[in-house]
């Protein structure tokens, strides 16, 4: 059954009621996309499924502040990319820099590929990995804007830097991974 726009604001409405069957059903319908978004960010397993879990109680406890001016997937989503950059910037911040063979750790890590990607064509596996041996700040700006489709101000916001800050990120980013592609090709 697929839970159409009409669905999902009636389950929503039991949810509001505490009904848990369908918090249930809104759970088993988002979740695996929302811990992608969170792994996209936080490159850990482990993490990216407990950021899930919080944002889903998170946004059920407030559900009330959801006004419907987007749809529930948008909205939860930037709960979870929110609370990803958040534990990533935490978890980032005390971590020791170490030097590695970036071509060949990004051929040996996941890094962050999802399952559902697995089965695609290798240019595509190629560029996935290949954006996880970027800086970080270019990673996420590029997962932001690339893979997630938010726009330069959506990303302003998200990872509060300036408009300016946020095009330069992107295009160097960008540029960077053009490099790394076609050194790999070579």
């Amino acid at each position: 059954m697929t839970l159409t726009t009409t669905h999902i604001d009636e389950l929503l409405e039991k949810c509001r009621k505490g009904d848990e069957r369908a918090q249930m059903k809104v759970y088993n319908k988002y979740s695996k996309a929302m811990y992608n978004v969170a792994f996209r960010i936080v490159k850990d397993s482990a993490e990216a499924e407990d950021i899930m879990q919080e944002c889903f109680l998170k946004a059920f406890k407030n559900l009330d502040s959801f006004e419907g001016t987007s749809t529930f997937g948008a909205w939860i989503k930037k709960i979870v990319v929110n609370q990803s950059i958040s534990v990533y910037n935490r978890n980032t911040k005390y971590q020791e820099v170490q030097y590695h063979d970036e071509f060949k750790h990004a051929v040996e890590e996941d890094g962050g590929i999802a399952s559902e990607e697995e089965g695609q064509n290798p240019k595509v596996k190629m560029i996935l990995k290949t954006m996880q041996t970027l800086k970080e700040n270019y990673r996420v700006a590029l997962t932001l804007h690339l893979i997630e489709g938010y726009d330069y101000e959506e990303i302003c916001e998200i990872l509060n830097i300036t408009y300016a800050n946020c095009r330069t990120t992107i295009s160097r980013a960008k540029e960077s991974l053009r490099t790394k592609l076609l050194s790999y090709e070579n």
